[in-house]
């Protein structure tokens, strides 16, 4: 039986067309579920979009829409983006949902029941956009501390969740499982920042607007917009429903990966709700940085939002990918910019990959016909270290994207391809032809080709159409021999045929008017 694994990405608010930044985290969920079914995994994958609150009443109505027809049109956009993006979920899941509205409900219920709700009076600051009350303390220059805009003094009565009485056990568990939170530094923000200068009991109900999922036993209120969106990780597996099969097949979740802005309410609150519902915790929390412009944080008013499917539709699905995985470093945030698209396309695409690729297929057919044949061991000094520096950055490379350090991940994909590429001008095959050094030919190009097979599968996760290119023009076909298991062993290959002629995978753009058309697209978005 395979090993189940459970990855999901927060559900979304639907607040308008998604950008690469938003479109980041669902990019990186998609390549680590690939990952994880590559290394023979069942994989299961969850999004989808957050829908009740204020916030979507007000804005429905200024676009003369219900509060549903609104996040539909959202929903149905999203779903449209993923599948320009090639996104592989198995299940989308919209709060609005009966699925998921009853089964919040009977958690609510339960919670009431069992003395971790109670009944009060909410006075403080509201800010809309991000759905947050905070103290008077807890505001920067009497704005949001999380997004800068303005606050409004809020005053009604509210259910809340007694935090504190979990609180001793959530730190225990912090203490326990040292994995539980990626990265390391994480665990102490919340600690420093949230906890230690008090953990407030929670809101979770609102009776100043209609739009969320009723309370049961005192229809007045609607349940507040993190006890109802958090639980959407488990009411979409069928959690307290009549089939919750999945549920028992794939909870715990192995990971829920978040970006910053988010994480207080996943570190803290979401295991406090599953500590008093009685079950296991995820085994990690990854919450990663966000991609930034030059000039800060992507805003309509700054002209510097970018939108995926403009990129996509000029430079292909597979550079915008490895682009945007790239480009993000695992504790702080990653700067995306027109400059350092086109270069990281024309380097890292074009230059390495796409000429390893070119120059491979051009000699095996000018020196050898196109055959490659069996392993034959080390003829000389570089086959020996090119095998074995690449065996030790495909391990480097799991170890990497084992802790979602996914940019040093591809590093050591490239460092493979920059090695290979190194290995040719050691080896000078042009030379060995020349001088009728039939056996040491022959086995250069056999390792051309290998680590070329090698490179396509550890790539198959992020660009997965590249991958595919790369094993049809080697002459791969045999699936034993795309698998993560063949990855580990160099004497696999037999009577290969690599195609007669070589197709560039990527082609060089001209650099000045590449970087002009984006930031065009930026300005007129």
């Amino acid at each position: 039986m395979k090993k189940t694994f459970y990855i999901t990405t927060p559900i979304y608010y639907p607040s308008g067309k998604f950008h690469i930044g938003t479109a980041y985290t669902t990019i990186l969920v998609d390549s680590l579920k690939r990952y994880k079914t590559l290394r023979g995994y069942d994989a299961y994958m969850l999004t989808g979009t957050d829908e009740h609150g204020q916030k979507i009443e007000n804005v429905a109505k200024e676009n003369n829409e219900s509060p549903k027809q609104y996040v539909d049109k959202i929903a149905k956009q999203a779903k449209e983006l993923w599948k320009k993006l090639e996104i592989e979920y198995d299940d989308y899941i919209q709060t609005t949902e009966e699925r998921h509205e009853k089964v919040v409900q009977k958690i609510f219920e339960k919670f009431l029941k069992q003395g971790d709700i109670y009944k009060g009076e909410y006075e403080g600051w509201y800010c809309e956009p991000c759905e947050s009350y905070f103290t008077e303390t807890q505001l920067i220059d009497n704005k949001c501390p999380d997004c800068g805009r303005e606050v409004k003094k809020m005053k009604e009565e509210s259910y809340f969740f007694n935090m504190n009485k979990y609180i001793d056990r959530l730190l225990k568990y912090y203490d326990e499982h040292p994995n539980f939170i990626k990265p390391d530094y994480r665990k102490e923000e919340m600690i420093n920042n949230f906890i230690k200068p008090g953990l407030e009991d929670l809101c979770v109900t609102r009776t100043s607007f209609d739009w969320g999922i009723k309370v049961l036993s005192d229809p007045k209120h609607v349940i507040y917009v993190w006890l109802d969106a958090l639980a959407n990780y488990i009411t979409a597996l069928g959690y307290m429903s009549e089939d919750d099969s999945l549920f028992k097949k794939y909870w715990p979740a192995n990971v829920h990966v978040v970006a910053k802005d988010i994480a207080r309410f996943h570190l803290i609150y979401w295991p406090i709700f599953l500590m008093a519902l009685d079950l296991p915790l995820p085994e990690t929390i990854y919450v990663h940085n966000f991609i930034m412009m030059k000039d800060g944080k992507m805003s309509k008013s700054k002209g510097n939002v970018i939108y995926p499917e403009i990129l996509v539709d000029r430079y292909g699905l597979d550079a915008i990918k490895y682009a945007l995985l790239r480009e993000m470093p695992y504790s702080q945030d990653g700067v995306f910019s027109p400059e350092s698209f086109i270069e990281r396309y024309n380097f890292d695409l074009c230059n390495d990959l796409s000429n390893l690729l070119n120059r491979t297929i051009s000699m095996v057919n000018k020196y050898l016909n196109g055959n490659i044949e069996k392993y034959t061991g080390f003829v000389n000094n570089y086959d020996e270290e090119v095998e074995k520096f690449c065996l030790e950055q495909i391990n480097l490379f799991e170890k990497k994207i084992d802790n979602f350090e996914i940019a040093n991940a591809l590093k050591e994909i490239w460092s493979i391809v920059s090695r290979t590429n190194k290995y040719i001008d050691e080896t000078s095959p042009w030379v060995l032809s020349k001088n009728g050094q039939e056996d040491e030919l022959k086995s250069v190009m056999y390792h051309l080709v290998e680590n070329l097979r090698k490179i396509a599968i550890l790539i198959y996760p992020f660009m997965k159409d590249t991958s595919i290119n790369i094993m049809n023009q080697i002459g791969i076909t045999d699936e034993k021999l795309k698998s993560w298991d063949s990855l580990y062993k160099y004497d696999l290959l037999n009577n290969i045929k690599v195609i007669e002629k070589g197709e560039p995978i990527f082609m060089r753009l001209d650099y000045d008017k590449e970087v002009e058309y984006i930031k065009n697209a930026m300005k007129n978005n």
